[in-house]
């Protein structure tokens, strides 16, 4: 090698510092990603996965709220309830003197009224024996057997009534599925001038015969009223009509819809 080969063999290794170059890369081999590249590879691919399962749960959602039953069972229950409550301290409705509070409910029982008044029971705090004050023209058959089921699970009893400004009650009436949730008191207290209307339930489910539906219906509501200690003679009475037969309070007794005599209010 000649003297000025020598010269700019050394020049070059001066100008690559004291290691020398870099080792070229080996030829064919694409460049391998950094961290910046596989976070932007992470990021997109849970975006992607994250889009994905919105449009899956959003479908599923659209096509259980596109039913007319589950926008009824929404609005009721966080929009616009049909029925209203208010708390009695005493309704003076018992005989030997106890002071007994109530939940006073008033309105159409909804497609989520079971819901709403589970959470007016526990807002009230009644205790064991106090009473369910209702004045309703019926609604919902099944959201009505709930509330029934709820009030004796509870041990309240029921009675047919609305609160006046004065706090006193004043007779009411509570007709058709009413009657299934006042079915549900451990007693069932008649008040003077009250009245229950029973009538025949019609089940209407698209596709489905109606009358096999209706048979159906009237068996599960003979089952519950069975449960609940009332007589068969009920079922009989909605059987046999389809417009509201009203039954006093002295007539419901008979029945055994009402367990506690009327007394006036």
């Amino acid at each position: 090698m000649s003297l000025e080969d020598r010269d700019d063999a050394r020049s070059q290794a001066a100008s690559a510092g004291p290691w020398g170059a870099p080792a070229p890369e080996p030829a064919g081999q694409p460049p391998q990603p950094g961290p910046a590249t596989s976070k932007r590879c992470r990021h997109f691919f849970s975006a992607a996965f994250f889009a994905l399962m919105v449009l899956v749960v959003g479908a599923r959602a659209y096509q259980d709220l596109s039913r007319p039953e589950a926008w009824a069972y929404w609005k009721d229950l966080y929009f616009s309830s049909d029925m209203t409550s208010s708390r009695l301290a005493d309704t003076g409705l018992d005989r030997s003197g106890r002071r007994r509070a109530a939940l006073a409910i008033n309105g159409t029982i909804g497609a989520a009224a079971a819901s709403w008044f589970r959470d007016r029971l526990d807002e009230a705090h009644l205790a064991a024996g106090d009473i369910v004050l209702m004045s309703s023209p019926g609604g919902d058959l099944n959201q009505a057997i709930i509330i029934g089921e709820i009030i004796r699970s509870r041990r309240l009893a029921t009675a047919v009534g609305v609160a006046a400004p004065s706090g006193h009650i004043r007779p009411s009436y509570c007709a058709s599925a009413c009657v299934l949730a006042f079915a549900g008191g451990t007693t069932r207290l008649g008040v003077e001038g009250s009245m229950l209307g029973v009538h025949r339930f019609v089940a209407l489910t698209p596709g489905r015969d109606p009358v096999a539906e209706t048979q159906r219906t009237a068996g599960m509501v003979l089952n519950y009223l069975t449960r609940m200690g009332v007589s068969s003679s009920v079922a009989e009475a909605m059987s046999a009509t389809s417009d509201v037969r009203w039954l006093g309070a002295r007539e419901a007794a008979a029945m055994s819809l009402v367990t506690d005599p009327a007394r006036r209010p």
